[in-house]
């Protein structure tokens, strides 16, 4: 080959060289504007993070009373309802301790009672040393008549001087026995008063002494009804560590109960994520359990007030040793919608995608208000003392006090039935 054309030969490819570079270059840049353009329109409209769970409501079960246990009636994975018996302890203990409570409440009224008629026989005690005074003073008035004529006869020589002093003696015993009897009749009228005192104002059954006995009724007869667990809420059941046999004390966990329904998702979104986010914004959420198939629509309910490190239960300890930024993570609650729960139901610890669109920034990052409803409540425990107010009527009733406030008894259905 000449060295003309060997220097030809480069020059000819150059154009197919320049082309190539000129296509690849304006692919990249409409690459790089199509990306912009996502970013721009689409990417910075959302949020999203895979290290987000779904939490719940895990409520433990725990005795309010000490004792062992007899039966469960409810295992891991089970379903029940509010108010279901779980567990059920040995009533034994919790019987004779109301059995007792009982007891010193018959006594306590009688006691009560005896104070009332001790009115009567104390106000009989004061006429009674009322009339002793009468009876002193005629009996002074007498003796001064008869001191009086002796010491009129005594210079004449018709009363001897030993008879005048043996009146005067009798006159000084009579001004005693007065004496004694105002004494009797002071101390007689504090002893109706001290007794008017613990009785004014009240009848036997509204009486304090009556009042705390019954209220040891009250609080053996919870105790009794206590030794049966039941479940507060519908859920299901987790986490049985009771078994049978066991003595338990009060306080002390058996099993769990996990309200699925009643789950939400926490996402833990970066610190520079946050900016963006607001209270009310839309999420979507998929799981793993279901994949893509299955699309969660979700609300941010709340942003944490700190991050997970600061609430760890061993925080980092930033301002030691040799120091590495470390990203920090805020937790944040997205709440669900209970009727998707109900078709797709979640467990507690799953593993979620969520994707926040803020392209709404008119929520707040803070709730300002204060909730004006409870957060969960039940009232299965509510009916547990339904008996005690007719247990304690019924006792009562039986020792006596009836007779002193009859309507009231038979207003409230108090009968000679004991009911349980």
């Amino acid at each position: 080959m000449s060295e003309q054309q060997a220097v030809a030969a480069p020059q000819g490819a150059n154009p197919k060289r320049k082309k190539a570079l000129i296509a690849l270059a304006s692919a990249v840049a409409v690459a790089g504007l199509g990306w912009g353009a996502y970013e721009w329109l689409v990417a910075s409209h959302y949020e999203g993070t895979d290290n987000a769970y779904v939490q719940g409501n895990v409520i433990q079960i725990t005795p309010q009373v000490g004792g062992t246990v007899m039966s469960i009636h409810a295992d891991d994975t089970d379903f029940v309802r509010a108010g279901q018996p779980l567990v059920k302890l040995d009533p034994a203990d919790a019987k004779v301790a109301l059995e007792q409570a009982e007891a010193a409440l018959g006594q306590t009224v009688r006691q009560v009672r005896t104070l009332y008629a001790n009115n009567g026989s104390l106000a009989a005690q004061v006429s009674l040393r009322e009339a002793d005074i009468a009876k002193a003073q005629a009996e002074i008035a007498r003796a001064q008549d008869d001191y009086n004529r002796r010491a009129a006869l005594v210079g004449g020589g018709a009363v001897s001087r030993e008879e005048l002093n043996h009146a005067q003696t009798q006159l000084n015993s009579a001004r005693a026995a007065l004496s004694a009897a105002q004494a009797g009749v002071v101390g007689a009228r504090q002893q109706l008063a001290s007794n008017q005192a613990m009785t004014s104002g009240t009848d036997v059954e509204q009486h304090p002494q009556v009042q705390a006995a019954a209220a040891k009724v009250r609080e053996a007869w919870l105790a009794q009804q206590r030794a049966v667990l039941v479940a507060p809420v519908d859920g299901y059941v987790a986490k049985r560590t009771v078994q049978l046999g066991q003595r338990v004390a009060a306080g002390a966990p058996l099993l769990s109960i996990v309200p699925l329904n009643q789950v939400w998702v926490d996402a833990n979104f970066k610190e520079v994520q946050l900016r963006k986010l607001r209270i009310g914004q839309p999420v979507t959420l998929t799981a793993d359990l279901y994949g893509k198939r299955v699309e969660y629509k979700g609300t941010i309910a709340g942003l944490g007030v700190g991050t997970g490190a600061a609430f760890s239960l061993l925080p980092a300890q930033n301002a030691t040793g040799n120091w590495i930024k470390v990203v920090q993570r805020v937790p944040v609650r997205v709440a669900l919608d209970a009727k998707q729960l109900q078709s797709n139901p979640l467990r507690v610890g799953l593993s979620m995608d969520a994707t926040v669109d803020v392209s709404k920034q008119d929520g707040k990052t803070l709730a300002d208000v204060p909730r004006a409803a409870a957060v969960a409540q039940t009232q299965v425990f509510e009916s547990q003392d339904d008996g005690a107010d007719a247990e304690v009527r019924r006792v009562i009733a039986l020792n006596g006090a009836a007779a002193r406030t009859p309507v009231r008894l038979l207003a409230h259905g108090a009968g000679p039935d004991r009911q349980h």
